[in-house]
């Protein structure tokens, strides 16, 4: 055999026992969880394998960075895989832990609004461009609405009972409590747009190359998320050691938050973290229904792969 054909399969072969990078979307906070339970329960270690749980933050470029080989696998969510597949980025969705998009616009009780279709006369603070921002303007009257950048902060938000945000339902919600707020939360995808969240995805050309190193960091995630559902405390406490901005409270009322979020029909009866076509053609028809992505430029059949499941 060629020297350099022998290297290329060391190469492949060696990615199983070498370091994989999981490329985290966000600072390690609660929608990481399942993943720091599959590191801290030693369930990547007993498939034979070295996961190093790598932090993002704004603007980290995650898809792309699985897409060129920087890192093996990221944390994204399934419509921005479907842009980025549109904009020529060649990654695959494997595993869907959360199944109900935790994404919510945040008001106060005071305000009276219950539903998303109540909101009216508020300053809204939320990312323009976001599709779920779009999805929201199409759906919705939004009368006497004036918008806003979203910062990141609650602290706009408690200052003024006019204020309404966006925010994960699973964090910020329970911080603003903290700080003696009354949060409604308005499930964006009671409006029909939810998004897989804390999506686990890898590249085209690793998917081909190393099928066998795929399954096994699937399937000991997909075993980390059920672990971490049932009894969160292992996950938690790695997940403070990572980042020292979130504590006991605001993850356990994560955990509340994401047993909701995580478990429905269809993952009580194919397994935590599947996906469906059905899911991934509908949401392709929404951003294709917003200009988000060019009809055709992101086929959704191809921009998952459920197969690597333990069922």
């Amino acid at each position: 055999m060629k020297l350099r054909s022998l290297l290329a399969l060391l190469a492949v072969a060696g990615l199983s026992h070498a370091g994989t990078g999981i490329a985290l979307n966000w600072f390690p906070e609660a929608e990481h969880a399942g993943f720091f339970q599959a590191q801290a329960e030693g369930l990547y270690k007993a498939a034979g394998l070295d996961v190093d749980l790598v932090p993002g933050g704004p603007g980290v470029p995650v898809l792309q960075q699985v897409a060129t080989g920087k890192i093996a696998f990221g944390v994204s969510n399934a419509d921005e895989v479907l842009i980025a597949r549109s904009q020529g980025v060649p990654v695959v969705a494997v595993f869907a832990p959360i199944q109900t998009s935790p994404r919510v616009i945040m008001v106060h009780e005071a305000s009276g609004i219950r539903t998303l279709q109540d909101l009216k006369d508020v300053t809204l603070a939320i990312e323009a461009q976001a599709p779920f921002a779009n999805f929201l303007k199409r759906k919705l009257p939004l009368k006497g609405v004036r918008f806003v950048p979203y910062n990141g902060s609650v602290a706009p938000f408690v200052a003024s009972s006019k204020f309404a945000q966006q925010a994960y339902g699973i964090s910020e919600p329970y911080l603003a409590q903290e700080k003696g707020a009354k949060p409604v939360n308005l499930l964006v995808s009671e409006l029909g747009y939810n998004p897989y969240t804390s999506v686990l995805v890898v590249s085209e050309k690793t998917l081909k190359a190393n099928p066998e190193l795929v399954r096994k960091v699937v399937q000991a995630s997909q075993e980390g998320w059920s672990h971490y559902l049932a009894a969160p405390a292992t996950a938690n406490a790695a997940i403070r050691k990572a980042n020292r901005q979130v504590d006991d409270a605001v993850l356990g009322y994560g955990h509340t938050e994401l047993l909701k979020l995580c478990v429905n029909e269809e993952t009580k009866k194919s397994g935590t973290g599947t996906m469906t076509a059905a899911r991934w053609n509908d949401l392709s028809k929404q951003l294709e229904s917003m200009a988000v992505i060019k009809p055709g430029k992101s086929d959704p059949a191809k921009a998952w792969n459920g197969s690597f499941l333990k069922r």
